[in-house]
């Protein structure tokens, strides 16, 4: 995993996009019509996402089509993982201990 992935998606717009890709692949065109952005930024955006690795962009004419890539992802993913089990076992605790506290009053 690089800090490319994380710098990719510490924008809102590039999270957005990685999320309309979810539904499969789609022109650049349909995914800068849910902004209210330039298509040009669009692109720019979309250029950093495929710099990353996280979506591949397939010419059909003068089409371009992007797809998400879930290699960067998944590995992202892994990497969370262990975080994310700290943080359940944190807030279960703060629960018990809430619980405790309430049982008490």
């Amino acid at each position: 995993m690089t800090a490319d992935v994380f710098a990719a998606l510490a924008s809102p717009v590039r999270r957005e996009l990685t999320g309309l890709l979810l539904d499969g692949p789609r022109p650049v065109n349909d995914l800068a019509s849910h902004f209210t952005m330039s298509r040009p930024s669009v692109s720019e955006h979309l250029k950093v996402l495929r710099d990353a690795g996280l979506v591949t962009e397939q010419r059909n004419g003068r089409q371009r089509i992007y797809r998400l890539e879930p290699g960067p992802l998944r590995e992202l993913s892994e990497w969370l993982h262990p975080y994310e089990r700290f943080w359940r076992e944190k807030l279960s605790d703060l629960r018990k201990l809430l619980d405790e506290e309430e049982g008490e009053t």
